[in-house]
């Protein structure tokens, strides 16, 4: 071979490489859309898709009780309701709703049985067009639950959806919105799925919601201007996950023991313009996680008049979040209250503005002149917390006598004890008030109440035995 075919194949060599590793990288870094629509395999039509056959634009196709195994596909804008909550079974194989045309409504049915294939995203309820309304409806053994693709202005109401029974991993989106632009998110409960999950969907709003024993409760990506109020997102791995999106207000939400590999409450991921407020985080891994977040300067990252209760950490911070507000907040009995995931102060952060703080369990000091403010300022620097925040493996001495050790040494050598991880120059004495607004569980009230009722019953017991005479001596202590 001479030099000349020698290097002429080298430079097809280096061609063909070059253009093999562009695309590899391209391929990383691009964003996956969801499946294009497959043309639909031609189905015999059942009783359900023959009436749909028959129906004119704008009709109302009222469904009676009764299962009906068949898969639909609507191309024209109808309104298909279930009297009776009629059940749609797709048998177990592939979609079972699939709406193509715009300002369809899908009303008061059960439907059921999807198929397992996950590269296939078989769904319950498929949108590929705007102006879709599904409500009413309870939605389960499925994989994907309702999947809105380039579907805007849509209403997803008062829906249950519930998945199967499968490994987290294994499971599909209980709620899934692909560029669905001002869609509202309304009064549904979602359980034993994988995520609620917004992607590139501006104005959506998200209220009233219920989400349990998912991995993320609510997660969005490049989503803004989203409104989330008044959800109880509980026992998941994340109750909300904000990532890479902006304008994003999050207020009046109730996230509880959300306690996964994650288990965060509220976790931010380069996240702006954000305003959390009269949230209630409480039995958490972490309450809050903070990272690099907000992600601009535009605006600093708002958080105001939330309640951090029995977390084992309330807010985790990354050193790279800078340009946060805490003010009102009520940081309540957290085994760690602040904590940074690494070395560093959080001294770009701010926990106080003009003459308001907030209110810490752990506040040692007093209020003389009973102006609502401490005098004396809260600050954070207790050893055993500083060197569990560089190694957390040490979390496996909390509440031991090492520990104790430790924080007996932090005050008697000042000279090894740290400096504090942050400063609340005017911290709250009584906590303030926080704006939830969501309703308890049902069964959440009953054990409430049989808390309440057996104390009631050992408190009288307790007085019962105080009063009883002793010795022959009356009880009141008069004489006999």
């Amino acid at each position: 071979m001479n030099a000349r075919m020698l290097q002429s194949r080298c430079a097809v060599f280096a061609l063909v490489l070059g253009a093999a590793i562009s695309g590899a990288v391209a391929q990383e870094h691009e964003v996956p859309a969801p499946l294009a629509a497959r043309p639909a395999t031609p189905r015999p039509l059942g009783a359900i898709g023959r009436a749909l056959a028959a129906a004119p634009d704008g009709a109302v196709v009222e469904i009676g009780p009764g299962v009906y195994h068949e898969h639909l596909r609507i191309t024209r804008p109808v309104t298909l309701v279930g009297v009776g909550m009629p059940v749609i079974d797709g048998g177990g194989s592939g979609d079972i709703v699939e709406i193509a045309a715009p300002e369809v409504t899908l009303r008061g049915f059960v439907i059921r049985n999807t198929g397992i294939d996950l590269d296939k995203e078989n769904a319950a309820v498929r949108v590929l067009a705007s102006r879709a309304t599904i409500e009413d409806c309870v939605l389960e053994d499925i994989l994907f639950g309702i999947d809105l693709r380039d579907a805007p202005d849509s209403v997803v109401r008062s829906n249950r959806i519930g998945g199967k029974r499968l490994d987290v991993a294994r499971r599909g989106d209980g709620l899934r919105l692909w560029r669905a632009d001002r869609t509202l998110v309304e009064g549904n409960t979602i359980h034993d799925g994988r995520d609620a999950i917004l992607w590139y969907s501006k104005g959506v709003v998200v209220r009233g919601n219920v989400s349990h024993n998912c991995r993320y409760g609510l997660h969005l990506m490049y989503s803004d201007e989203v409104t989330i109020e008044g959800n109880r997102l509980e026992r998941n791995s994340v109750g909300v996950y904000l990532m890479y999106s902006a304008g994003v207000e999050l207020r009046r939400n109730l996230l509880v023991n959300n306690r996964g590999p994650s288990g965060y409450g509220i976790g931010l991921k380069e996240t702006d313009r954000f305003v959390i407020t009269d949230n209630v985080l409480s039995g958490n891994r972490v309450g809050v996680y903070i990272d690099g977040s907000p992600f601009t300067n535009k605006m600093p990252g708002m958080f105001r008049r939330n309640t951090l209760a029995c977390n084992d950490i309330g807010v985790t911070f990354l050193p790279s979040a800078r340009n946060n507000e805490f003010v009102d907040n009520n940081f309540i009995d957290n085994i760690e209250q602040v904590s940074v995931a690494g070395r560093g102060n959080l001294s770009a952060n701010r926990f106080w503005v003009g003459e308001r703080g907030n209110y810490w369990s752990d506040y040692t000091g007093y209020d003389q002149n009973r102006d609502g403010i401490g005098d004396f300022v809260h600050e954070s620097q207790t050893l055993f917390e500083n060197m569990m925040d560089r190694e957390p493996k040490l979390r496996l001495f909390l509440f031991s006598p090492a520990q104790q050790a430790v924080e007996f040494v932090g005050r008697a050598v000042p000279s090894v004890r740290p400096e504090p991880k942050f400063v609340d120059e005017v911290p709250l004495m009584r906590p303030a008030e926080v704006g939830l607004n969501v309703r308890p569980e049902r069964g959440a009230l009953v054990r409430l109440g049989g808390v309440g009722a057996a104390l009631l019953l050992v408190g009288g017991l307790v007085l019962g035995l105080a009063r009883t005479p002793r010795d022959g001596q009356p009880a009141n202590g008069g004489v006999a």
